[in-house]
């Protein structure tokens, strides 16, 4: 199917997804957009649909330039209870392409599936939000897509109400991740600190600094980025989120930028 024919029917099937009756349902709550994730889950019963529509991260080091494109990428969410929901993601379109003097080459298909299961260690209504977030990856993508291991690892989304406006949030983050190198497993640290701000009419935006650090035997590894990103939930549709953000490279082992945007629904 044609890329650009696949992404507006995926958002057209999601923007006509409705829930005959949201009155008792908490406030819309994706872990989208941002790097971090939301300390929330999904009401009891209720399934929510969060979709990268499309996701573009370039990188140019001298001559080298790698672009790497991810197109109508959805997590589907379940809600068990009210405090733990199941979640499946997979993207079904990743291409690679990488450039060199006037050459290039490129390798698309499907990426890795990832599992998790979310628990909300504090309630929503509560100022400080805290939630355990494990999950597993499962290595569907091919060679030239992912590594074919199997990873996985563990965040505790938080996040602190200052006022009706103003909200802080963090995701600390260890990975078990395959080695570089031979079949050994190693540990990578990620962090996610951002301040996000309401306004009226539903719009909402955040600023996020972003950090990992890669303990691979062959050589750590650390990156940085700076992101901003801002989203809308619009009255007049039920349960639904449009969003989109920029990520900024702050050092050469990260890309350079990503930019992305996206729609979560909930039904």
């Amino acid at each position: 199917m044609n890329r650009t024919l696949l992404l507006a029917v995926s958002l057209s099937f999601i923007t006509t997804l409705a829930h005959a009756d949201d009155g008792d349902l908490r406030p819309l709550c994706p872990d989208r957009p941002g790097k971090g994730t939301s300390a929330c889950t999904v009401d009891a019963g209720h399934f929510q649909i969060e979709v990268d529509a499309f996701d573009q991260t370039t990188n140019s080091d001298g001559g080298f330039k790698t672009t790497t494109t991810i197109i109508a990428s959805p997590l589907l969410k379940y809600g068990v209870t009210d405090t733990f929901d199941i979640e499946a993601g997979i993207a079904p379109y990743i291409q690679n392409k990488a450039e060199a003097f006037h050459s290039a080459q490129s390798d698309s298909g499907v990426g890795d599936l990832y599992l998790h299961g979310k628990w909300m260690l504090s309630g929503s209504d509560d100022k400080l939000a805290i939630a355990l977030d494990p999950y597993v990856k499962v290595p569907t993508a091919g060679k030239n897509i992912g590594n074919g291991a199997v990873e996985g690892g563990v965040a505790l989304p938080l996040s602190y109400a200052l006022d009706d406006t103003w909200s802080l949030g963090a995701t600390p983050e260890i990975d078990i991740l395959k080695d570089a190198t031979g079949d050994g497993r190693h540990i990578q640290a990620v962090y996610v600190v951002g301040l996000g701000r309401s306004f009226d009419g539903g719009l909402s935006a955040g600023a996020e600094i972003w950090g990992s650090t890669n303990f691979d035997p062959a050589g750590n590894t650390q990156e940085y980025s700076f992101d901003i990103s801002a989203a809308w939930q619009p009255e007049s549709l039920h349960d639904v989120q449009f969003d989109g953000g920029v990520n900024f490279g702050l050092n050469s082992n990260t890309p350079d930028t990503q930019f992305y945007f996206g729609i979560s629904k909930r039904f």
